[in-house]
């Protein structure tokens, strides 16, 4: 792809001077940049270049939208697994459908192999960004982590595991009143606990860092795992280091997975104590020893907010359920351009030859009209099936924003539940323990009284008899106590149990709905979006063939002095 160096006009490679201005071409640094991928999104500058992918800012030429499209590097357009892990990445956080969640609007395949995703347009910065300048403070720290509590509760409520939150993938964008908020990025090896397909054997992913001792040692790790990543992350706010330092890889997993860290609040002092604590909670080695689920986090946060005073998030969704609506739909206004261009082609033969245009100029013209108008209804055609792509999605999105608030509330029900069998548990351990301990001192006590049995022969009633008699009444009445209450305690841990595999059975239930639905959808979709591409992808063959029509039409009028106001007319309108 070139460029003209003075009015930015994207030209095909082959071309050599500017129709306009008469400049020489160059070549862009980036040869996609001015491209459309899609039939619809111009690629119009880099934002950020990865090891396997580069984001761009671009537009969507049908729809009045801004969005980053990220582009698979093209060394790994023939690796098959990375190409499914982009797909994977789309297809997780689509269907998360979360104010806290990256928004992905398209993907689609490249023409030279490889994939692409099309997502909001961001403006802000990472929290890694953010945590160069030091230690953050605790009220924003606790704004920051209640947004990303909400973000792993919707995503494991689905079933799917980030198992790459580090600081780099939550990025800080700003709400109306300047206040932070959170989106999580890069679902790339973000995993749904159903899909094998793509993790090999001895296959470790993540940042070393941030890594869970179960992440490690297994690739089957579930959804503590991501909690155990906000814990470092939250030490690492407001602690202002890592919870360890380590100088290799090996390193930082032994401390992972052996070595206690120092508590958070000996390096911040004013740190209060719930929330130490619950960061300690979150960094226990073991999964069944940290806080149940996301869900419980959440509550945890928002409670240590409230008592410090500390302003909460909005849970408010609008701004999510705002994006339902459908974008407004843009004429083709490259059409438009063209024609306004042809109208000044028009008026310089009139000016330049009064008696009569040479004919070879009034052909190229004619060609030049007749292919405006054959774009322009190629255009008008893919505005039209984009509309009615619009209309897919936006049942697509009402369908995911009513089912997602539906395993929110049951998400929610569950986390109590959990909380209520670990409670149940515990009270069931320590009323087994006392039964035991019961049992063991009747067996104690069914001893003396058989050594006083002996003594006795049933010939002399020793008063010992008696009292070892009496003493052993005493154990089977506290041991029949107790085995009553353990018995209790046994029918909670029951109860606790079948009312979360009734919650999880009903949350599973709207979870194959979500499915069912994304696969209707996406079914639709496809027959629209390949029109749009087609048709986009059609008419940009046609502007570029313009391109090399108008640079031939300009080329011997560009030295008449009398036409240098149509060039300047036609500058401005690049501009």
């Amino acid at each position: 792809m070139l460029s003209c160096p003075q009015c930015k006009l994207k030209y095909p490679n082959g071309s050599k001077h500017c129709f306009i201005d008469g400049a020489e071409l160059e070549a862009l640094k980036d040869p996609r940049i001015g491209t459309t991928l899609g039939g619809r999104y111009m690629l119009e500058e880099v934002l950020g270049e990865g090891g396997m992918a580069t984001v761009y800012r671009a537009h969507h030429r049908l729809v009045d939208r801004r969005c980053a499209v990220k582009v698979m590097n093209e060394q790994y357009a023939r690796d098959e697994v990375l190409c499914e892990r982009f797909r994977r990445e789309a297809k997780s956080a689509q269907k998360l459908a979360h104010l806290n969640i990256i928004e992905i609007f398209d993907q689609g395949e490249l023409p030279e192999g490889g994939v692409y995703l099309v997502m909001e347009l961001l403006e802000g910065e990472t929290l890694a960004d953010l945590l160069d300048h030091g230690k953050v403070a605790v009220n924003r720290t606790l704004a920051i982590a209640i947004q990303i509590s909400r973000a792993l509760a919707r995503a494991h409520d689905l079933e799917v595991i980030h198992r790459d939150l580090k600081p780099e993938n939550v990025f800080l964008a700003r709400n109306g009143d300047g206040t932070d908020l959170v989106k999580l990025l890069d679902f790339g090896i973000a995993r749904s606990m159903q899909d094998t397909r793509l993790t090999g054997m001895g296959e470790v992913f993540g940042t070393p860092q941030y890594m869970s001792p179960e992440r490690i040692s297994s690739i089957d790790a579930g959804h503590s795992a991501d909690l155990y990543s906000l814990g470092v992350i939250l030490y690492e706010m407001l602690a202002g280091r890592l919870p360890w330092h380590a100088d290799s890889i090996p390193e930082w997993f032994i401390k992972h997975m052996k070595e206690v860290p120092p508590e958070p609040n000996s390096f911040e002092p004013s740190l209060p104590g719930p929330l130490n604590k619950l960061i300690m909670d979150l960094l226990a080695k073991r999964p069944e020893a940290r806080p149940v689920d996301a869900h419980r986090v959440h509550a945890d946060l928002v409670a240590i907010a409230g008592s410090l005073g500390a302003p909460v998030p909005s849970e408010d969704t609008a701004s999510v359920e705002s994006r339902i609506a459908p974008a407004r739909t843009l004429p083709p206004a490259a059409i438009d351009a063209w024609a306004r261009r042809t109208g000044v082609f028009d008026a310089m033969l009139r000016t330049a030859y009064p008696a009569g245009a040479p004919e070879p100029l009034v052909r190229l013209l004619g060609e030049v009209k007749s292919l405006v108008t054959e774009v322009g209804s190629l255009r008008s055609r893919a505005v039209e099936a984009q509309r009615g792509l619009q209309s897919i999605e936006k049942r697509g999105k009402e369908s995911r924003q009513r089912l997602n608030h539906a395993v929110d509330a049951l998400g929610v029900d569950a986390s109590k539940a959990r909380d209520g069998l670990r409670v149940a548990l515990a009270a069931h351990l320590t009323m087994s323990t006392e039964t035991a301990n019961a049992r063991n001192k009747l067996k104690k006590a069914h001893r003396e009284i058989v050594v006083w049995e002996g003594r006795s022969g049933f010939m002399e009633p020793y008063a010992e008899l008696a009292q070892a008699y009496r003493a052993a009444a005493e154990v089977v009445d506290r041991w029949s106590a107790l085995r009553e209450k353990e018995r209790k305690a046994e029918q909670r841990v029951r109860s606790q149990r079948e009312l979360i595999s009734d919650l999880e059975f009903q949350i599973a239930q709207l979870r194959s709905a979500l499915a069912d639905s994304e696969a209707h959808h996406e079914g639709e979709a496809k027959s629209q979006q390949e029109a749009v591409a087609d048709l986009g992808q059609r008419a940009d063959v046609l502007e570029q063939k313009l391109m090399e029509l108008a640079s031939k039409f300009c080329a011997p009028l560009r030295a008449r002095p009398e036409l240098g106001p149509f060039f300047k007319t036609l500058e401005g309108e690049a501009a």
